[in-house]
């Protein structure tokens, strides 16, 4: 009994002397619940090996959350009443991975209640799964905290027909560069895409009535044949085909740099992709990675943990969610 009664003290004074550090740190959990990384990683390698297009979605997810209030899980918030969410949003209707996150959750609510954030679950998810995609295991601090806030009109994100300097200034706004933006741009190696998200480029490019010059002609007629023109606007997503982002390879699930190769010979298929290849910085950039893929996966690694220190909440600010889907009773 006074084992644990130490134990209990120890735990609690680790808990608050991390909270008051108010930043994040590496194995931020190791005293306070030490199994919460592998935990993690057991539930995402679970349905990797039974959907191995996982890690995709995690990291839209995590990207989508870190961009708008940075990155405290508001994304993961329903909505409630009639108060409209971020997750409502239009860019945000083809998300997924939110069951994961609440099985993470669950589990470690039984082993450590009320310790382990919402936005490091997502945060610590999207690392491994990262790994498990063929991409690097990388040291990820941790110790945000969750946001309570979640906003439909908040939302306002790099869309696929962005240019890369409007593309440039959504990334400025959350303290990323340009570096960081043709980086983290090559996660599009790995997942699906949504017809609607490039179907114009395939049709009717920027009003002309005619198909994208700059996409490969072979590339654009495998995807017609997949992605019928739209005799109007396809409102629920579900009824919209969709295609592998790397049209490159016949690596669709592996993280690498089969991206910038994709860039280089017009074979990418939203324009924002395309367009690093028209700019001095961005298709040197490509050129390197689509030459050296250990390069391209470490800066990966360095622009992920630039991107999970988005506007992040530490110390005492926010909250530890009891569930990922809502704010505690009383906020």
């Amino acid at each position: 009994m006074a084992s644990d009664h130490v134990l209990i003290v120890l735990i609690t004074f680790f808990l608050l002397l991390n909270l008051s550090s108010g930043a994040l740190t590496v194995q931020f959990y190791r005293h306070s619940c030490p199994q919460t990384e592998t935990i993690v990683r057991t539930i995402v390698t679970q349905h990797f090996t039974s959907d191995p297009s996982i890690p995709a979605g995690l990291l839209r997810l995590h990207f989508h959350d870190c961009f708008i209030r940075g990155c405290d899980a508001s994304v993961l918030i329903d909505s409630r009443g009639g108060h409209a969410a971020e997750k409502e949003a239009p860019p945000n209707l083809t998300l997924r991975g939110f069951e994961i996150i609440d099985e993470i959750k669950s589990e470690l609510e039984k082993q450590c209640k009320g310790i382990v954030s919402c936005a490091d679950i997502l945060a610590l998810a999207t690392r491994d799964g990262v790994a498990l995609a063929g991409g690097n295991f990388y040291a990820l601090p941790t110790g945000r905290r969750d946001g309570t806030i979640s906003n439909i009109e908040d939302v306002h994100l790099p869309g696929p027909s962005f240019s890369v300097d409007a593309a440039l200034t959504a990334f400025t706004s959350i303290n990323m560069d340009l570096s960081d933006l043709t980086t983290l741009l090559g996660a599009h190696s790995i997942g699906f895409c949504h017809c609607g998200f490039f179907n114009e480029r395939l049709y009717n490019f920027m009003g002309t009535g005619f198909p994208d010059s700059t996409m490969d002609f072979s590339v654009a007629q495998s995807l017609r044949s997949t992605c019928p023109q739209p005799l109007q606007q396809i409102t629920n997503t579900s009824a919209d085909p969709r295609i592998f982002m790397d049209q490159s390879t016949n690596s669709p699930f592996s993280l690498d740099n089969s991206f910038y190769h994709g860039v280089l010979s017009g074979r990418s298929v939203l324009q924002l992709d395309q367009e690093l290849a028209y700019t001095d910085v961005t298709s040197t950039m490509a050129l390197n990675f689509s030459r050296n893929k250990t390069l391209f996966l470490q800066r990966f690694s360095k622009a992920m943990i630039k991107l999970g220190n988005v506007g992040v909440l530490t110390g005492l600010q926010g909250e530890i969610r009891q569930n990922c889907r809502a704010i505690n009773m009383g906020k």
